[in-house]
């Protein structure tokens, strides 16, 4: 969603709230790789695991048929980057209100694909640089924007 919100709001000319003064991580995932996991999970179902035990449970599996894996790019980006990289996509600078962190928000998340990556050898592929550069001409091709 900070992909969307920030590329409306430069092409608006409205600031952008960047919270911990700008310092915030985030693991930003391009889409073709979230389908790519998803091709590959659906093409491996799980099977329960037969050496799940309720005296010590794992909670990312079960006796049960199903696993819990994190899809993302496993490498987080300053959001001062992400912006960086949407102004010169869209040629436009933004206006950035620098805020402190918000309550209960966390200065960094990064995905842990270790299971994904043994399960179904998953990799990320796409560098953040070439997932916003596809996702602004998208941008503009789907509202129909010229510039």
């Amino acid at each position: 969603m900070a992909m969307f919100i920030f590329t409306k709001a430069i092409l608006e000319g409205h600031p952008i709230r960047l919270f911990n003064y700008g310092k915030v991580r985030r693991d930003f995932t391009y889409i073709d790789d979230i389908v790519q996991a998803m091709e590959r999970l659906l093409d491996r179902p799980p099977g329960g695991d037969p050496n799940w035990s309720g005296d010590a449970p794992d909670p990312s599996s079960s006796a049960a048929p199903w696993r819990l894996y994190n899809i993302g790019n496993n490498r987080s980006v300053e959001v001062t980057r992400v912006v960086e990289l949407l102004e010169r996509e869209l040629g436009r600078k933004a206006a950035k209100e620098l805020v402190e962190m918000q309550p209960g928000d966390v200065p960094e998340t990064c995905a842990d694909i270790d299971d994904l990556a043994r399960d179904v050898g998953f990799t990320p592929a796409t560098p953040i640089e070439v997932g916003i550069a596809r996702f602004v001409a998208w941008y503009r091709e789907f509202y129909r924007m010229t510039s």
